[in-house]
């Protein structure tokens, strides 16, 4: 090898060992950046030796991919979890105090102690003011839902309001990324950036991705919706002012499609908007259908009858409805009437009423009188009404509960369907957030930096460039002696 050549090479590695520097420093410098992907740089071999050719960056696509739709599948999980614990809280209470059943019983335990002493006018009272908290639990969980409701609505406007932003800047960083790949110029910034927006993206939505000339990405939802191609699609959704029961909430709509809710506890929502969209029109929907279904059966229980003979239709009692004194059709949904049942006031000693009439009827007139002797000591309709509250009732299943109850049993069912479902939500919340941890670990371990590892490089190359001086110092000497000797 001639000196020419040696200095030539050793110069050609003092270069390469520099940009490989700088590209570790980078990577250490980078190594707490969650959304960095390593570089490497690549060395090709040349007349001169090696030199760098390229920056590499270590990206994983298939594990990117699981970590997207892993992420997407955890956030929808949990914002069933926290729904359904937060609807617990709204409905039940703590340690469900404020629940239908806790106030049913109450009430039962109120008539059942009237019923025994039917003479004893503050006993006939507070089984009256029992049954106002009972109606008004029911109007109070039902504001509450419904409050819910319109409060996802303004969650669901933010969300789309920032989906939109994501997908602008992810237009930006794609057509940096196309632009610099067919210029030929360093686009792993950009990479970085758009996988990055690809992240915070599959939070909102399911995200598939297709790769095309150029590094070119397009983005379809779950549903097949184009989400982004060249251009992001619109997402669209106009919130509700204020919600009643049996009131649909307005569509997320992608590109003009609606985004569909999912199912269960175990929620097959993916991505936060359908989840919100299940919490709002079906999960919330079906427990004010619980409500209502447990306000419908009151009413029907605590119903005066024609006691005349004259075949005059059944009206409302003790509890009534903005649609009294009609009593509501049995087996079928009423939306709204958890929400409007209430006290008859002809009961209701606050407001002027007898609560005597719980023992002796005839809230709806003469002929619904049943203590027709006017004894004090009459407490047969007492006693029917405390055995009336355990008699089986027709329930509607659309409300989320199959099977026949009791007005007491189905609210203590209701009890039970929100509490397993909250329970199966957390549970389901917990295994799909470990499985994202799980697969974001590993894109990480495939993808990121470790410290150890790039501080070893930079011991190789630093005894590379220390090598390569030894070699420039090593020409530079024969050199001097050359000119010296000619000289």
């Amino acid at each position: 090898m001639s000196l020419a050549t040696a200095i030539k090479t050793a110069q050609n590695s003092l270069l390469n060992t520099a940009r490989q520097t700088i590209v570790t420093s980078r990577n250490i410098g980078e190594a707490s950046n969650e959304n960095y992907v390593r570089r490497d740089a690549v060395l090709a071999s040349g007349m001169s030796g090696a030199r760098v050719v390229d920056i590499r960056r270590n990206s994983n696509e298939e594990l990117l991919r699981d970590s997207l739709a892993a992420l997407s599948n955890s956030r929808a999980q949990s914002v069933v979890s926290y729904g359904a614990d937060r609807l617990q809280r709204l409905v039940n209470g703590v340690d469900s105090s404020t629940a239908p059943a806790t106030l049913i019983a109450g009430f039962e335990d109120a008539l059942q102690l009237y019923s025994s002493d039917p003479s004893n006018t503050l006993l006939a009272s507070s089984a009256v003011y029992a049954a106002k908290e009972v109606a008004d639990g029911l109007n109070g969980a039902s504001l509450a839902i419904q409050e819910y409701r319109a409060e996802i609505d303004q969650d669901i406007k933010n969300s789309v309001a920032e989906l939109n932003d994501l997908l602008a800047s992810f237009k930006q960083a794609n057509d940096e990324v196309v632009q610099g790949t067919r210029s030929g110029a360093d686009v792993n910034d950009a990479l970085d950036q758009r996988d990055s927006l690809l992240k915070k993206i599959s939070e909102y939505v399911s995200v598939s991705v297709v790769k095309r000339e150029g590094n070119d990405f397009a983005l379809y939802t779950g549903q097949g919706v184009t989400l982004f191609e060249t251009v992001p699609r619109s997402v669209t959704f106009e919130p509700l002012t204020s919600y009643s029961p049996g009131v649909a909430g307005n569509a997320i709509r992608v590109d003009g499609v609606p985004i569909i809710g999912g199912d269960g506890a175990n929620t097959d929502s993916v991505g936060t908007l359908a989840a919100m969209v299940q919490m709002r029109d079906d999960i919330s929907s079906e427990l004010q259908s619980q409500l209502d279904e447990i306000a419908r059966g009151l009413i029907a229980t605590f119903a005066e009858s024609d006691q005349s003979g004259g075949g005059g239709p059944d009206l409302a009692g003790l509890f009534t409805h903005t649609g009294g004194p009609a009593i509501p059709a049995a087996g079928t949904l009423s939306p709204g009437l958890g929400l409007t049942i209430s006290v008859n006031a002809a009961f209701d000693p606050a407001v002027g009423g007898n609560p005597e009439l719980l023992r002796d009827g005839g809230a709806n007139g003469a002929a619904y009188v049943g203590n027709t002797t006017g004894g004090s000591a009459y407490s047969t309709r007492l006693i029917n009404y405390v055995e009336s509250m355990s008699d089986p009732l027709p329930t509607d299943i659309a409300a989320g509960i199959a099977g026949t109850y009791s007005v007491s049993g189905y609210a203590e069912s209701s009890l039970g369907w929100l509490e397993s479902l909250r329970k199966t939500a957390t549970e389901a919340a917990d295994g799909k957030s470990a499985l994202y941890e799980r697969l974001e670990n590993a894109l990480q371990s495939s993808t990121g930096v470790n410290i150890d590892e790039e501080m070893a490089i930079l011991i190789d190359l630093e005894q590379a460039y220390e090598a390569s001086s030894r070699i420039i110092r090593a020409v530079d000497e024969m050199l001097q002696s050359l000119l010296a000797a000619v000289n």
